[in-house]
């Protein structure tokens, strides 16, 4: 059975910083692709990162330079560093792996088959 679990999300101000941590049962590199989307207080998924098997990482633009996708093979662990977070970074954050190949998109990210609970993250002044 394949289990994801968030943990790291949190309440912040604007500017502050968080790292999320996604900790995958089983070996992280048995799967050719994981990510992290979000879901926003208005109900839309959107894809944020992929990490393919082969190390390849896709940042989405809106986050690209503020939000890095990295892995932790020796700890079958995803994390999302998020820098600079802004009010519109509200949502629900989940991590998400595929056992196919993935193309680099919004769209696929939040279609992987295996994903995790979710963790909040909340920035408001």
């Amino acid at each position: 059975q394949v289990k994801l679990v968030e943990s790291g999300g949190g309440s912040v101000q604007p500017g502050a910083s968080l790292r999320l941590s996604c900790a995958i049962s089983g070996p992280i590199t048995r799967f050719n692709c994981v990510g992290w989307f979000r879901q926003t207080p208005g109900g839309e998924r959107e894809g944020l990162a992929i990490i393919t098997q082969g190390g390849m990482m896709w940042h989405e633009n809106s986050v690209e330079g503020r939000f890095t996708a990295s892995r932790d093979v020796s700890k079958n662990t995803l994390y999302l560093q998020m820098n600079a977070l802004k009010p519109e970074d509200t949502g629900t954050y989940t991590c998400a792996a595929a056992s196919y190949s993935c193309t680099f998109s919004k769209a696929s990210v939040v279609a992987f088959p295996y994903r995790g609970q979710g963790t909040q993250v909340t920035v408001s002044s």
